[in-house]
């Protein structure tokens, strides 16, 4: 094939046509695929979810029974400064279009501060462990309390003036103290006499050893005179 053929291929109306018509397929599918899945998933269409904060639950729940929504609780929290019952978080969140009889999950605050188990750290663990541990768990902690032992070990826990060990349930309202040590000892002095080990009997400061005293036999023979 020449030059002048392959160019008189190249442009020929029969390609172009053919290229032409190639292209509005690919334009027609992607048009079809994303409208028809609009369509099929109706996008954009849906309830706008209210917000519900600060509502009371049945309030809550009556509102979105009137749009066709559903509401379930999936957790609690605690506020002392709102009423019991009431919406403290949803899912999802206020101005969101969703389905006519989709869930809203809300978070509800609980009548009563929650109480935890004390964590075994009384002669367990130093004062910044047992303070890592305690205030995870959401607990107040007051100012120490110092005793007498090794510096900065737990020594104990007081709650309300009383002692409390580990399993104990306390409420996170109320305060701890913990007690630790200050790094000083109460060590009762005791005088204690040493003395050198010795032999009964001997006398170590006589440096003249004693000779055995020996009475010389005569000759038996020469007594016999043989």
């Amino acid at each position: 094939m020449n030059t002048k053929d392959f160019f008189g291929k190249l442009l020929s109306g029969y390609l172009w046509g053919n290229l032409f018509a190639m292209t509005l397929v690919v334009v027609a599918l992607c048009f079809c695929v994303k409208y028809g899945l609009e369509i099929y998933t109706h996008h954009g269409e849906g309830v706008k979810v209210p917000d519900l904060k600060n509502m009371k639950f049945q309030e809550a729940r009556a509102l979105l029974e009137s749009d066709n929504l559903q509401i379930l609780v999936s957790d609690s929290g605690y506020n002392k400064r709102l009423p019991a019952d009431c919406i403290l978080a949803q899912t999802p969140g206020a101005g969101t279009y969703v389905k006519e009889g989709h869930i809203i999950y809300v978070s509800v605050n609980s009548p009563s501060s929650p109480s935890f188990a004390l964590p075994d750290i009384v002669d367990n663990c130093s004062f910044r462990e047992a303070e890592a541990k305690l205030t995870a768990l959401g607990f107040k902690l007051l100012e120490p309390k110092y005793i007498n032992g090794e510096q900065d070990w737990v020594y104990g826990i007081l709650s309300r003036g009383r002692h409390v060990s580990a399993g104990d349930v306390v409420s996170v309202e109320t305060p701890l103290t913990l007690i630790v040590g200050n790094g000083t000892y109460d060590e009762d002095s005791v005088d204690i006499e040493y003395m050198e080990p010795g032999f009964g009997g001997v006398n170590d400061d006589d440096d003249e050893s004693e000779e055995d005293e020996f009475e010389e036999v005569p000759d038996l023979k020469a007594v016999l005179g043989r």
